[in-house]
């Protein structure tokens, strides 16, 4: 052979070699990622280790085999009906980040076959948890036993291939329990659905796009965690730059994020967050919504000042699996319309129109200014005015040239709530924009903003001075208000507050990361407490805070034994004064 033949085969050679490598490490769409992959190939090998009848509900526990990269995964699951059910719709019930199966006893009441599965993997001393093979203990979420892999290997290095990462293989386990719920013999095939909370929430975006689905409902988990949460890419940043990705975020985003699956959605897809939820981005998140394919149904529900609670919005989740899955005639509004425009003073309004209109029963609106960090940011309720079929609500701000952001949400008589789209605009660039807003020292007066903290009721206390009582005595209260320009602490303040209470309570008080214990002491009348910086001490360094100035958060919670439903609130504001405590402030 000479030599010209022989380096011409040495490089097709190796040209081929360098073909068969290329696909596993450039980024591949999720069609190209899941081409390959079967949920129901290879035998189940179920192992029932519970099984009970009780209360006219069967009951059981097992493991069945995911084949999964080569690798068999020994999944455990858990399985509940009605005994003697036929042709029962399923659902698939998955729970989230370090979480454990459960069943939604609810749904089984109302005649669903439910089923659940752990994908946590080993973590405490769980009995009975998903068994992972030592080439996928990575899939164990606890770090301990494993630590997920998304972008980066153990070592440190980019991913070359996207079967690479814990996500792929959780989507993978997804779909073969849904093949072992279909085969059950009380479950109708075609009437299938499917939840998840928090991570399991990330799941149903891919699983939306297996057809055997017909509806998914997704709590909090939407994508957009790996390189733009996590490098703080966020949607408003000003000015917007976009640092240069990694080849294994180039890969996960491409190929694995759940981002990625919504162009090959074909479930109909509700979405359920809170507006400063840390995984559901809030944004970036509702981006996902204008890639749905025409035709499949879709809609997003978001609690303001939501974190990783949806008690405002969570009964859309039932209404959206009967219509989708039962295909029960259930009223489901299309989506709102919204926008963001200056009045004839300058001033920014945000419009809402929405659809069937009489059936409306309130419009909630919410603002919030310039910061672009969604779960840090701060909500300030609107008041709407309706004119005609439209909705105002009007948004000062205090520089015409930071963002100014804005949503509502419309409430329907039968329950049901939909969010408009996340708006943002610079008022100055809309036209001739006026600032009208002005700090203030005051940051509760009892005539309104009291949405702005969580787990109050509205109470009007002895002279008629109205106040907020605390609803929850475990969570306790808190708000984030601190951290908007309007309410942000001046230099040299204090925090001065009213309270009433009729028997002695002892409080937590926590700002941001440090803490101090407050005496209530009790009187037939309002009191007045005035706190210095100095009072609270750093949890980690030990050493006491000095300023209010750059405070984001106030958490009030009881100490062991007290009861803070018992206090009634009134009055938050900065004092500037330096004159030294009195006796009027009790806990000084």
């Amino acid at each position: 052979m000479n030599s010209t033949i022989a380096f011409a085969l040495l490089l097709a050679s190796l040209a081929g070699l360098h073909a068969a490598e290329t696909p596993a490490s450039v980024p591949q769409s999720p069609t190209q990622v899941w081409a390959d992959y079967d949920p129901n190939k290879g035998d189940f090998k179920e192992e029932i280790v519970k099984e009970e009848t009780k209360d006219g509900n069967y009951y059981r526990e097992s493991y069945i085999s995911a084949h999964v990269v080569g690798e068999e995964i020994r999944v455990y699951c858990q399985y509940k009906v009605k005994a003697g059910a036929k042709n029962a719709p399923g659902l698939l019930n998955v729970h989230g980040w370090m979480g454990a199966p459960s069943i939604d006893n609810d749904y089984v009441t109302d005649g669903w076959v439910v089923m659940t599965f752990d994908y946590c993997g080993n973590t405490g001393k769980r009995a009975q948890y998903t068994k992972y093979p030592e080439q996928l203990k990575h899939c164990n979420m606890d770090a301990k036993f494993g630590g997920a892999i998304s972008t980066e290997t153990p070592d440190h290095k980019s991913i070359t291939d996207p079967k690479q990462t814990s996500l792929y293989v959780w989507y993978a386990m997804s779909r073969r329990v849904l093949s072992y719920l279909e085969q059950q013999k009380e479950v109708d095939r075609t009437r299938l659905g499917a939840k998840g909370y928090s991570y399991g929430g990330t799941l149903m975006w891919q699983l939306a796009t297996d057809p055997r689905i017909k509806a998914v409902v997704a709590y909090f988990g939407i994508g957009w965690l790996e390189y733009y949460r996590n490098k703080q890419v966020w949607l408003y940043n000003n000015p917007y730059v976009e640092p240069a990705k990694t080849p294994g975020e180039e890969i996960f985003l491409a190929g694995v994020a759940p981002e990625a699956y919504v162009p090959y959605i074909t479930a109909a897809t509700l979405f359920l967050n809170g507006s400063n939820d840390h995984h559901g981005v809030f944004e970036r998140g509702l981006e996902s919504f204008k890639r749905f394919k025409p035709g499949v149904p879709w809609a997003f529900a978001i609690q303001a000042r939501g974190h990783h609670n949806t008690d405002k919005t969570g009964q859309d989740c039932k209404m959206w699996l009967e219509k989708y899955v039962l295909k029960k005639d259930v009223f489901w509004p299309a989506h709102p319309q919204s926008a963001i425009k200056l009045n004839a003073d300058g001033v920014p309004e945000q419009i809402v129109t929405a659809a069937s209109p009489e059936r409306v029963k309130k419009v909630e609106m919410w603002y919030a200014l310039k910061n672009p960090s969604y779960f840090t940011r701060t909500w300030r309720d609107v008041e709407c005015v309706k004119r005609g079929d439209v909705w105002v609500g009007q948004m000062p701000v205090q520089n015409v040239d930071d963002y100014v952001f804005g949503f509502a949400n419309i409430n329907y008589d039968t329950t049901v709530v939909v969010s408009t789209d996340f708006n943002a605009a610079i008022p100055s660039k809309l036209g001739r924009a006026k600032a009208t807003d002005k700090a203030t020292a005051v940051i509760y007066t009892g005539d309104g903003g009291i949405g702005a903290w969580n787990n109050v009721a509205e109470v009007e206390g002895v002279g008629g001075i109205k106040g907020f009582r605390c609803t929850d005595n475990k969570a306790g209260t808190g708000t984030e208000l601190l951290s908007n320009p309007k309410w942000k602490a001046p230099l040299n303040a204090q925090l001065g507050f009213k309270f009433y209470c009729t028997e002695p309570q002892t409080l937590i008080f926590s700002v941001d990361d440090c803490d101090a214990e407050i005496e209530i002491t009790a009187s037939d009348n309002w009191q007045t407490m005035v706190l210095p910086a100095n009072k609270f001490i750093n949890r980690a360094t030990q050493k006491r805070m000095e300023s209010w100035k750059n405070i984001a958060t106030l958490h009030l919670k009881p100490k062991a034994g007290a009861d803070i439903t018992r206090v009634v609130f009134a009055q938050f504001n900065w004092v500037l004064s330096n004159k030294p405590a009195t006796k009027k402030d009790p806990t000084l």
